[in-house]
């Protein structure tokens, strides 16, 4: 197809790559199910953190399509390597 060798598709890529690093970020950063991490074992005293954390679940319906339309493009543009 043509719209995976257009400048518009790796331009789309490389916004979703960058949407999906930060919303992975904030996903783990928001996860209270890694009690092992000090940084988030010490942000949850904060009230800040407890308003953070209730936009967890929602940070995951960002992630999800965006990785989804990523890899979509991605091996539309790559193809498949093997």
């Amino acid at each position: 197809m043509d719209i995976f060798q257009s400048v518009l598709a790796a331009r789309l890529i490389l916004i979703l790559g960058i949407i999906n690093l930060a919303s992975i970020s904030l996903i783990f950063l928001s996860c209270r199910c890694i009690p092992g991490w000090k940084l988030t074992r010490r942000l949850t005293k904060y009230r800040g953190y407890k308003r953070f954390f209730q936009y967890h679940c929602y940070i995951w319906w960002v992630f999800w399509p965006s990785v989804i339309v990523h890899a979509v493009f991605a091996v539309g543009v790559a193809g498949i390597p093997f």
